[in-house]
């Protein structure tokens, strides 16, 4: 069904009934979610015929591969985008090919109307004006408007009119659809992360649309919409560079699992379903690194100079003998000297190859050296080629050498190694050397015992990098795979030829069009996997784009994995240093990038707070001014009339639950979040339980987060616990969008002088 025309003519004397308008969106609005179950229906019968094809030929069988592929995606597309699927209206000046234009998820088009665009993708260029245009800058717009719906049913909308005789549209922070992105801002939170895609601001729409390629920083305060922006810019640059970044993927990093399930719905939601979504410590395949440590090991571990250690704690496997090791083989003693496995060590590593690589050359200069002495006891003047040859390979295959080489040039692996050095401390001791003190090795030895930590990712990939994989076992046994498959297919093509009733010579036999390499190729099993899956199971995968949120919290060694995962340096780094909390974290960007673009990165700064309003603001951005470093508090839009609130707690057990129940009954159905000092954690969670609307958190669990109401507990305690104390403060207090409370049982902190 294509909409009439008539439902989207623009009322040019204002008089028009509000109900009648309403009806008028709604018809539109409903004709288009009918164009969309149509495309819907359409995919789901294309993507059943695709899959009852039978694929005689690999022609078909390749196709049919891709063809699934095609209508699973549109599918999951097409399903993401049911709610808010028209979002905005923009009613243009006379003169314009389409007067109206609706802006909506994604674009859907009338076939019957020569492909009339009856929604915009928010993503197109003809739809950058619902974000930009001003009653200063139109852009040609007369008048916009932002529809509100709850599934199906549009509840409501809101106009602006763009002219300069119109009131002031927005105050002194420019914001487009005032009206729109104060309701939005109002509505309660859910635990999940909603998009921003029908309130997107200027400042906000000029990065999400910045170029593809280069290193562009988004440095903005709490609240701004840092990481909405990130996301919405990883589904501008897929729209917009889709044959690219489809082959490659967009890998988006995260600070903690929490995170990530908080924002998991926003890219579906914007029509993209093929992006990666990992923390730090999950970018080793196979491993989601969840265990705890010291904030002190975590420090020392995410320094670069242990980059220095790795390396040395490889060169300290590849040993030589001090002075003879003694090898027996048939009876007889072969020894090898320090001198001959020194010059071995030496080619091997002047080499460059990673470790395992090396081996190679290593093993072969010594088995020369063996096969020698070997010759030379059984009288090499009598020896022929073929004679030595089958010595080495005896040699080769000796469990006695074997063992031999295997203890001066091991095989390793990075979890082997990495847990041995933090095992053993002479190990640790010789590596490191005057690289790290006595009390920072103790750090590290301290947790060898736990899980694998984050901080311990990044150390397993640089040791990776040193070691490399040697893959000629695997060769192998592809090879004879290979082979084992071929004379299958030869077998098959044979049988094939026999059934054949030739009845004219002309007539093409199986052999002619299809090989046994060919057939046995085409058995072998197909990949249906995305190239976010595929990244994710493949280590040396190098991304199209990365996305970082919370990217001032990265180590210098979490930098070294994520640039090796980018060698196109295509990066969106998204953070605020003023809410840098690790004691490895940034303190500057200039800092975090000169090793790895020098001074060719750009700067886009957020400077208006959506997300906390301006009585809340105040108190943090006392905390900032203690802070230093001359960092402006970003703009709060909005404000609540809610002051926040203070009081001194003398036992914290009794009281907390009734605090926690009357906030909750504040926040009209809305989420809590109670931020608690690390020490205290664990007791005040089983204290106040958990559910869909209370959260009990430390604060790096919550940064990225926020909720309708905040209890902060313990201020002086959290301050004390890290070295920045005070940018964990800033951070908790800037995590509601209603009503904050601290609970304070200890000294006050003179930074929350504004509480009393």
């Amino acid at each position: 069904m294509s909409p009439d025309r008539e439902t989207s003519r623009v009322f040019e004397d204002g008089t028009s009934d509000h109900a009648a308008e309403l009806a008028r969106e709604q018809t539109y609005v409903s004709a288009v979610y009918e164009k969309l179950d149509v495309e819907r229906r359409d995919a789901q019968r294309r993507l059943d015929e695709t899959l009852r094809q039978t694929g005689r030929t690999p022609q078909a069988r390749t196709e049919r591969d891709v063809a699934t592929t095609l209508y699973t995606d549109r599918l999951a597309q097409l399903g993401s985008v049911e709610q808010g699927l028209c979002f905005g209206r923009l009613d243009f000046l006379p003169g314009r090919e389409e007067e109206t234009t609706y802006v909506g998820r994604l674009g859907l088009f009338d076939e019957d109307d020569d492909y009339r665009p009856l929604l915009i993708d928010w993503r197109a260029p003809v739809a950058r004006p619902f974000y930009l245009a001003t009653a200063a800058s139109p852009d040609g717009v007369r008048r916009r408007r932002h529809l509100r719906s709850l599934s199906r049913r549009v509840t409501g909308f809101d106009d602006e009119i763009l002219d300069l005789g119109a009131a002031d549209q927005g105050q002194d922070l420019g914001l487009a659809g005032e009206a729109a992105l104060l309701a939005a801002l109002e509505r309660r939170r859910t635990g999940e992360m909603n998009d921003i895609v029908a309130t997107i601001q200027a400042e906000q729409d000029r990065i999400i649309r910045a170029p593809l390629g280069g290193v562009l920083v988004v440095q903005g305060g709490p609240g701004t919409g840092k990481t909405a922006v990130a996301l919405h810019r990883a589904a501008y640059l897929l729209y917009t560079h889709r044959q690219q970044l489809t082959t490659r993927g967009v890998l988006v990093v995260g600070p903690n699992s929490t995170f990530l399930r908080y924002i998991g719905q926003v890219l579906p939601s914007l029509g993209e379903t093929g992006v990666l979504l990992a923390t730090v410590g999950q970018l080793w395949p196979g491993l989601d690194a969840v265990g705890v440590e010291s904030p002190e090991a975590a420090e020392v571990k995410g320094r670069v100079v242990l980059a220095e250690v790795l390396a040395a704690a490889v060169r300290d496997r590849q040993r030589v003998p001090d002075p003879v090791l003694e090898i027996e083989h048939e009876r007889e003693i072969l020894k090898l000297d320090r001198k001959t496995c020194a010059e071995a060590r030496t080619r091997a590593r002047r080499s460059r190859r990673p470790h395992n690589l090396a081996r190679r050359l290593f093993v072969s200069d010594v088995l020369d050296a063996l096969t020698r002495q070997a010759a030379r006891k059984l009288g090499e003047d009598l020896l022929d080629a073929q004679d030595v040859q089958d010595i080495r390979a005896e040699l080769a295959a000796s469990p006695a050498v074997a063992a031999a080489l295997t203890r001066l040039w091991p095989k390793l692996t990075p979890e082997g190694l990495l847990d041995d050095l933090f095992a053993d401390p002479a190990y640790l001791a010789r590596a490191a050397g005057t690289l790290l003190t006595d009390a920072e090795r103790a750090h590290l030895e301290s947790g060898r015992d736990a899980q694998w930590t984050p901080a311990d990712v990044p150390l397993l990939d640089e040791l990776a990098e040193l070691l490399g994989a040697d893959d000629s076992e695997e060769q192998a046994q592809n090879r004879r795979r290979e082979r084992v498959e071929r004379a299958y297919a030869e077998g098959v093509l044979d049988i094939l030829e026999q059934d054949e009733e030739i009845q004219d010579e002309e007539m093409l036999r199986v052999s002619d069009v299809l090989d046994a390499e060919l057939f046995a190729e085409r058995q072998q099993a197909r990949s249906e996997l995305t190239a976010a899956q595929r990244a994710a199971q493949d280590r040396t995968w190098t991304f199209g784009h990365v996305i970082v949120d919370e990217a001032q919290e990265l180590s210098a060694m979490d930098w070294r994995l994520l640039v090796r995962r980018t060698p196109n340096r295509s990066m969106t780094l998204v953070g605020d240093v003023a809410q840098t909390g690790t004691a490895g974290g940034a303190r500057s960007w200039d800092e975090v990038l000169a090793p790895y673009v020098a001074d060719r990165w750009r700067l886009a700064q957020l400077t208006v707070n959506y997300r906390t309003p301006a009585e809340i603001m105040a108190v943090a951005a006392d905390v900032l001014a203690e802070l230093g470093g001359g960092l402006t508090p970003p703009s709060s839009v909005r404000e609540t009339g809610v002051a926040p609130w203070s009081r001194h707690s003398t036992d914290l057990d009794a009281e907390l639950p009734g605090l926690v129940r009357a906030e909750l009954s504040l926040v009209d159905g809305g989420t809590i979040g109670v931020l608690v000092p690390a020490a205290r954690h664990e007791h005040l969670r089983v204290l106040l339980g958990a559910g869909e609307r209370l959260s009990v958190l430390t604060v790096d669990r919550a940064k990225g987060l926020e909720f309708d109401a905040v209890l902060l507990i313990a201020p002086d305690e959290i301050v004390a616990e890290s070295p920045r104390g005070l940018n964990d403060l800033y951070v908790a207090l800037t995590r509601a969008t209603r009503r904050l409370g601290v609970v304070q049982t200890g000294d006050p902190v003179p930074a929350l002088h504004r509480l009393g």
